[in-house]
């Protein structure tokens, strides 16, 4: 079968089509004929090599050469002997570690859901990980409840544009933050307020304490060292006593000192097929819709131009693999 894999780091074409054999199925795995899959901020840092130099490298295979990609939309071919909830022809999507960008898939069934046929493989394929990490952050961890005050930074990326539209329908007031050209598409998400962090002092602008802060910004003050950093500072500031902080970038802010009682956490989102089940029925509702910047074809060239095009700005939401385009 085809894998688009990397064979070094720094450039995206670096990229090259390889012929590897299908993956051999675990008993509690799904075997997935891939049709999209997405760009996330760790297949960006894995390319460039930029991760690996970072104190998360351990975290992360560095073999060449290297299949990317963690979400996958696709079809069952098959199922391993203890899997119940699925069967060969389901339209289904997930994630996985890591090395979706190729024919077919293996997957553990706990990290997959069955999605309705209004629902493009495309659109399923820009979901997974930047809805369940945004799902995970605002309710499980963030306990968010209605009327409360949050800020989510990078209001136009994958996971802010999530985290807006579902605190927003859960009853939250929503500030977020975004450069000035992402304005209006973040206050169409619902978001209350916009604020563009490049160009005025958001802590200063923020009068009346947050309840929670969602920070999936990616700060270099706090890649290098998963500290804060200068962006984290200014969120302890607007962060009301005994308020939530999670950040999705900080990784070392669990060991950071306590400040006035805020629960700060670092975390990954853990795939589950429960709440990848209530994205796909907040979805059907029109209660969330994952932008898709833009699409490319499932080749070498396709990937090439897809990451080149990660890098530019403006950009907003989530940009996509297509093999229907291949």
């Amino acid at each position: 079968m085809k894998a688009i894999a990397l064979t070094s780091f720094g450039v995206p074409e670096a990229l090259e089509e390889l012929e590897i054999p299908v993956p051999a199925l675990t008993d509690t795995q799904v075997l997935i004929e891939m049709r999209a899959s997405s760009i996330n901020p760790a297949d960006i840092q894995l390319r460039s090599g930029a991760i690996l130099q970072s104190p998360m490298a351990d975290k992360f295979p560095a073999q060449l050469p290297l299949v990317l990609g963690i979400d996958v939309a696709g079809i069952v071919k098959e199922v391993g002997e203890k899997v119940r909830h699925f069967k060969p022809g389901d339209r289904v999507m997930g994630m996985v570690p890591m090395g979706s960008y190729m024919d077919y898939v293996a997957v553990e069934e706990d990290h997959l859901a069955v999605i309705p046929e209004s629902l493009s493989f495309e659109e399923a394929g820009a979901v997974p990980t930047v809805a369940l990490t945004a799902w995970q952050a605002l309710f499980e961890h963030g306990r968010l409840q209605p009327g409360e005050r949050i800020l989510i930074h990078a209001g136009a990326g994958g996971v802010g544009h999530a985290a807006i539209q579902l605190a927003k329908q859960h009853g939250a007031y929503v500030i977020a933050t975004a450069r000035d050209y992402n304005h209006d598409f973040v206050k169409g998400l619902g978001a209350d307020e916009v604020l563009d962090y490049t160009k005025v002092d958001f802590a200063a602008k923020i009068t009346e304490p947050v309840d929670i802060v969602l920070d999936s910004a990616m700060d270099p003050s706090t890649f290098g060292t998963g500290l804060p950093g200068d962006i984290g500072e200014k969120n302890y500031s607007v962060i009301k006593d005994a308020g939530t902080y999670i950040s999705v970038v900080a990784f070392a802010i669990n060991q950071y000192p306590k400040v006035r009682g805020i629960d700060a956490r670092f975390f990954q989102a853990k795939p589950n097929r429960t709440d990848f089940e209530a994205i796909v029925r907040q979805i059907q509702k029109n209660k969330l819709n994952i932008h898709i910047d833009k699409t490319y074809p499932f080749t070498a060239q396709g990937l090439f131009q897809a990451y080149r095009k990660s890098e530019e700005l403006p950009k907003r939401g989530k940009i996509v693999i297509s093999k229907n385009m291949g």
